[in-house]
């Protein structure tokens, strides 16, 4: 047998088998903890231990800080361990299907450099809005519609209206 051959990935997972396996998810975390899943919890718990280590005065009189300030570091949050759980998990997931590869997916009209700091800033933008919505698409859309929540219903739409109504003014960066 040669080693070196390269493998086949595996196929990617029924989508409709995915999204009924992360509704089953969904509905045990809300069980189990009392509250659903979200991501923007975890990286304001880093921001807020950071500044708290480089800057504690700062951290000792801003507002934001001191609302998620608890008896514990910040880092202790389940959040926390949730989003490391889950790159932990999608790093794992790409060795065991052999899709783990160190490039830039993008159109070839777009040079990778562009990519980069379309997604970083594309990233930064939905950080900030998760932050002034009081919570990501994970925690704010799924959860929310999971309870039924006006809140939830009202982010998933202006989550994908946003989307529909900015797609035209970025299709060059897809195709």
């Amino acid at each position: 047998m040669n080693m070196n051959a390269k493998r086949e990935p595996a196929p990617y997972m029924n989508p409709y088998q995915a999204g009924f396996l992360l509704g089953l998810i969904l509905l045990m975390t809300i069980y189990i903890t009392g509250r659903g899943l979200g991501a923007s919890g975890a990286f304001k718990s880093v921001v807020v231990a950071g500044v708290a280590a480089v800057a504690p005065e700062h951290a000792a009189q801003g507002d934001f800080y001191q609302a998620t300030a608890t008896s514990h570091s910040p880092l202790k949050a389940w959040l926390v361990f949730e989003a490391l759980g889950l790159t932990l998990g999608a790093f794992l997931s790409g060795v065991v299907s052999h899709r783990l590869t160190w490039q830039v997916e993008h159109p070839t009209h777009v040079r990778p450099r562009t990519r980069i700091i379309a997604a970083l800033v594309g990233g930064t933008l939905f950080g900030f809005g998760a932050m002034l919505g009081r919570g990501c698409t994970s925690g704010a859309a799924l959860s929310g519609l999971a309870v039924l929540s006006a809140g939830g219903i009202l982010t998933m739409a202006a989550i994908f209206g946003a989307a529909y109504g900015s797609a035209w003014f970025f299709r060059r960066l897809w195709n």
